[in-house]
């Protein structure tokens, strides 16, 4: 199957955004998604808990780059480090884990992304991006990043747990940084 050039980054469909990030620390952010009432699940608060989830202290902003895995080339789907890799590859780079929940905060009108699809175990949710970011632990049980999503008018900054082996659909959307 030939892959059209047009059609894998930078020529395809992307969403730049610029995302202010630091300047509060853990706890201050954690209050702010709060008065926000942004909803966490038990990975998200792990990763947000975690002693080596650290935030900045200063204020700087991040040109970032929504794609989906396909517009990577990955027709049918890849795992995470062959996403990465690619990203790299083109001239992305992965995000600061903190990015996760100022990006949350800044994106607050988030389209729904379940109605009309099917629930899917095992995979990322419809209408979901995942920030790529470092893991913070090689464990498989612990949460390997952020992902945002909006449900049932619901704006929620979810953790997300995938081993190595995981694929990727083709659909899933990423967030990147420009270098």
């Amino acid at each position: 199957m030939s892959i059209e050039k047009e059609k894998i980054y930078p020529n395809c469909p992307i969403i730049n955004r610029i995302v202010e990030v630091g300047g509060f620390k853990k706890s201050e952010l954690v209050e702010k998604l709060q008065e926000h009432s942004i909803q966490l699940n038990e990975y998200g608060e792990r990763l947000l808990n975690d002693g080596k989830f650290t935030t900045s202290e200063t204020r700087y902003s991040l040109q970032t780059v929504e794609l989906a895995v396909r517009d990577l080339g990955f027709s049918d789907g890849a795992v995470t480090a062959q996403i990465f890799k690619k990203a790299n590859e083109v001239g992305l780079k992965l995000c600061p884990l903190e990015l996760g929940p100022y990006l949350r905060l800044q994106y607050l009108d988030q389209p729904e992304g379940h109605l009309g699809n099917p629930i899917k175990q095992h995979q990322a949710p419809a209408g979901s991006i995942t920030i790529a970011s470092e893991m913070l632990s090689e464990d498989h049980d612990f949460p390997k990043g952020f992902y945002l999503r909006r449900m049932n008018g619901v704006l929620w900054l979810r953790g997300y747990i995938a081993d190595d082996l995981h694929i990727w659909s083709p659909d899933d959307h990423f967030i990147f940084c420009q270098k």
